[in-house]
């Protein structure tokens, strides 16, 4: 998000959508249509509540039955206060009537700025399934917004603090059928209505507030200028523009975005070209493993498919490639006795545990694919676009003829 770091008057440079005057942003977004945005794979009578509900007006923050205001505490040159909120679960049959999960938003200022009527800024983390940055000091894109805004930073429900969703609490759920219901009030519309039940309550009046998505954060932004816009004064978006259809566009996104994996993992070998024989190694050494791979520290089990996966960070973030090649140098032990056999590292199994762990954040691997599907199913459309590309992406067949082994990543 590098335009956040400029001063407040270039963060215009990122995509700017002001609201409710939404005829104004298909200029900006040419390829939409706003009027007929509809949320990611979610139900419309979720939606029209987000517009019907009748609620409160905020004062500034204070505690209210189902929304509890913690004390002041500081961290290097900012102040934050917690925040908790009771809200329904299913907020399509009622307030009232749903069950109810805790949603958790932390509040940050600068120093001296507590008191301050400052415009509220809402942040939408990326994902799905990550709660939102824990600020440790005055830095980054946080400390620019401070300049300006209150910030709002939202757990997400199912993350963080926010009745989190793990592999623990979900086996709370007795069957598949039972998850899978539950797991439907994790979407987009319902984040959009988290964050209209907690603007009514913090900002003064009910005010309308600016959000800022990043990512998967974008698209939860977008559903929000859709649903509901009243609550928007601007929107600021990072990176995460989704496409919008009716059906599933996951089978176009995966197709596209193959395309650009191949052309990471080529420049990834130009760069690095000694990892292409390092790499080989590692995977002839993986299928010819009894059960085809090794145990990971984790429990886990590491084969030529799961090695793939670490271009999911290695080919797709700043100093990826460095640090995939810095893990690939330290592949094997050494040999210290004459004779004893060649063996993958601890370190290397080790840092694919901690590279690639999606233990703590299930959500992201349960409901990204969901992400590009409205009224319609993805039927495992990654795996469906893989299988296109396996000539490609085969590893055990590209070690074998002498080919680079290619990664895969993020679709």
């Amino acid at each position: 998000m590098p335009a956040l770091h400029a001063p407040p008057s270039l963060i215009r440079s990122l995509l700017y959508v002001p609201s409710p005057s939404l005829s104004l942003s298909l200029r900006t977004l040419p390829l939409f249509r706003v009027t007929k945005l509809r949320c990611f794979n979610c139900s419309q009578s979720s939606v029209r509540t987000v517009t019907a509900m009748s609620l409160p007006n905020a004062t500034s923050g204070d505690s209210s039955p189902d929304h509890v205001a913690g004390k002041w505490f500081s961290v290097p040159e900012l102040r934050l206060r917690d925040h908790r909120f009771t809200v329904p679960l299913d907020y399509s049959v009622g307030i009232q009537a749903s069950s109810k999960i805790s949603i958790f938003a932390r509040e940050v200022v600068s120093v001296g700025k507590e008191e301050q009527p400052l415009p509220y800024l809402l942040y939408l983390q990326g994902g799905p399934g990550f709660e939102a940055p824990r600020p440790t000091e005055a830095s980054g894109w946080i400390r620019k917004a401070c300049e300006e805004f209150r910030v709002i930073l939202m757990d997400q429900r199912g993350t963080g603090l926010s009745t989190p969703l793990t592999a623990s609490s979900m086996s709370q759920l007795k069957s598949e059928v039972d998850l899978a219901d539950y797991l439907k009030h994790f979407r987009a519309d319902n984040i959009v209505n988290d964050a209209e039940f907690i603007r009514v309550r913090l900002v003064p009046d009910a005010g309308p507030w600016t959000i800022l998505g990043q990512s998967f954060g974008g698209f939860c932004a977008v559903t929000y200028l859709s649903f509901a816009p009243q609550g928007l004064k601007q929107v600021l978006l990072t990176g995460g523009i989704p496409p919008i259809g009716n059906g599933c566009t996951a089978d176009a996104v995966y197709k596209a975005c193959f395309e650009q994996i191949i052309h990471q993992n080529e420049k990834y070998y130009q760069r690095y070209p000694q990892d292409i024989e390092v790499v080989r190694e590692v995977v002839n050494y993986l299928s010819k493993s009894e059960g085809g791979g090794v145990q990971l520290p984790s429990g886990g089990f590491l084969t030529p498919k799961g090695l793939q996966i670490l271009g999911l960070t290695g080919l797709g973030s700043s100093a990826g490639f460095e640090r995939l090649h810095y893990m690939f140098e330290r592949a094997w032990d050494p040999i210290i006795v004459p004779g004893a056999s060649k063996e993958i590292s601890y370190y290397f199994l080790d840092a694919f545990d901690k590279w690639s762990s999606f233990d703590t954040n299930p959500l992201y691997a349960l409901l990204h694919e969901s992400i590009y599907c409205q009224g319609g199913s993805s039927r495992w459309a990654a795996q469906r676009i893989r299988v296109e590309n396996e000539g490609k992406f085969d590893a055990i067949r590209a070690a074998k003829e002498g080919r680079p082994v290619f990664f895969t990543g993020e679709s």
